[in-house]
């Protein structure tokens, strides 16, 4: 156990924030957040969103943190130590399946994020044509060795970062990235807000209809809220290990949620002013961003170096959450003692490039090969994110709120009386044990399509 019990931390408070912030960061905010929102009706999907991330994502983020920082150990050294003697392991375990399975075809999409870079720069974009983007988009992912070499140079550029340990690697570079983001970020929606229609996309993402709720609606946005916080996959746990002891659990979830918001919020204003400025479809799904934003940048003054600035954040906003996840099975092989941190990342990054050349050849060779009627990418996702994620999440709950129970939660979240905040504790548990565990069965079951 001393190898858990010594493992490095965070060094510094804003460390601890800048690296869970960095976790929850992520394509989910710029790539999946706008097109779901747009699919599901704008402003409604929004408010949906906004109360199903209080109901589910913060409570089980807490939960998921506090126990990492009680064990001080990895995702499955955590129920282990915690739980000696019992199957709750299982839950560490999954979630490390989950994190691998989820790097395996994340990826790839980061892949064609840092492709599109290059392209940006090269002007091969510069075209007011959405058909250029999508036959350049489509060409891409249909060359395997292309889709190949991008995939394998996102997981060396993690496996890099990483290798400077967790002070040195993962603090240090989040510490830069995401104010660079914030940064980068707001200086696009300032260009997409001075467009002569912005008010429309404004009032899109912004003036709710809820007649447009619907019961997808509502289960869509509580498994977005679910994803883009990095729950239920081991992540959180893992990086609560690091946690410092005085760091205040509650008050950091709750700075990352709303940190986490404003950047969603950010790039739908980054996207829906312009989208619906040069008469793009908001609905246009997963291909919203590589397909439209060259075309709509191109339209600008400045326009390649606008679209080059926002292909360059939304990369440097996967850095963060890649690291987290990278950090998942690293954490498991290095904390056990079974390798050395360094042989760890090498091993997982090997690991990845090998498993994730399923996912990788979904679109080329291996398009006509399907597993439950999908494809490697699809089904490494539907088990992740539709299965293994909301099981995790419900395990949590149930341990945090009937297992660990009141007393020794409100010892941890308030560093053993340190903190004032037992109305707020309170108020988590009683979230965590009856109706948060209650709307992230209806996920799983929406997920399974039990109804």
């Amino acid at each position: 156990m001393s190898a858990i019990n010594n493992q490095e931390g965070f060094a510094t408070r804003l460390g601890v924030l800048t690296a869970t912030l960095g976790s929850a960061v992520g394509l989910g905010n710029i790539w999946k957040f706008p097109y779901m929102t747009g699919d599901g009706g704008g402003a409604a999907f929004l408010v949906v969103y906004l109360l199903a991330t209080f109901l589910v994502g913060l409570p089980v983020m807490i939960g998921e943190i506090m126990l990492g920082r009680e064990a001080k150990a990895n995702a499955v050294g955590t129920w282990k130590k915690l739980a000696p003697g019992t199957l709750w392991y299982l839950v560490g375990a999954a979630g490390v399946l989950a994190a691998f399975l989820i790097m395996a075809f994340y990826t790839d999409v980061v892949g064609w994020v840092f492709s599109f870079i290059v392209r940006a720069v090269s002007g091969e974009l510069n075209t007011v044509d959405p058909k250029v983007g999508e036959a350049v988009f489509g060409a891409m992912v249909s060359n395997p060795w292309h889709s190949l070499f991008w995939q394998w140079g996102v997981l060396i550029l993690v496996g890099a970062i990483l290798l400077g340990g967790v002070s040195k690697g993962i603090e240090k570079t989040t510490k830069i990235l995401m104010p660079v983001l914030f940064i980068m970020l707001v200086g696009v929606c300032i260009r997409s807000l001075m467009l002569p229609k912005a008010g429309e996309g404004l009032a899109f993402l912004f003036r709710p209809d809820f007649s447009k709720v619907t019961v997808d609606v509502v289960l869509n946005a509580m498994g977005l809220a679910f994803f883009k916080l990095s729950i239920g996959m081991g992540t959180m746990m893992t990086y609560g290990s690091y946690f410092r002891n005085d760091a205040d659990i509650p008050l950091t979830t709750m700075r990352v949620m709303l940190a986490d918001l404003v950047v969603s919020l950010l790039a739908g204003i980054a996207i829906f002013p312009a989208v619906f400025n040069y008469g793009f479809e908001p609905t246009a799904g997963p291909g919203l961003l590589f397909m439209t934003m060259p075309a709509v940048f191109s339209s600008l003054p400045f326009g390649q170096f606008f679209m080059t600035v926002f292909f360059v954040l939304t990369g440097i906003a996967t850095i963060g959450a890649m690291l987290s996840l990278f950090e998942v099975p690293v954490a498991l092989l290095s904390g056990n003692g079974w390798m050395g941190r360094k042989q760890a990342v090498v091993a997982t990054a090997v690991g990845l490039a090998l498993f994730g050349i399923p996912a990788t050849l979904s679109f080329s060779t291996l398009s006509d090969v399907t597993v439950l009627g999908k494809n490697f990418f699809d089904i490494y996702d539907f088990l992740s994110s539709n299965i293994i994620l909301p099981v995790g999440g419900i395990c949590i709950c149930i341990y945090c709120g009937w297992k660990w129970g009141i007393a020794q939660s409100r010892k941890a979240l308030s560093n053993c009386g340190a903190l004032s905040n037992s109305a707020l504790i309170d108020v988590w548990f009683m979230l965590v044990r009856y109706l948060t565990p209650l709307l992230v069965v209806l996920v799983l079951l929406k997920g399974l399509k039990v109804f």
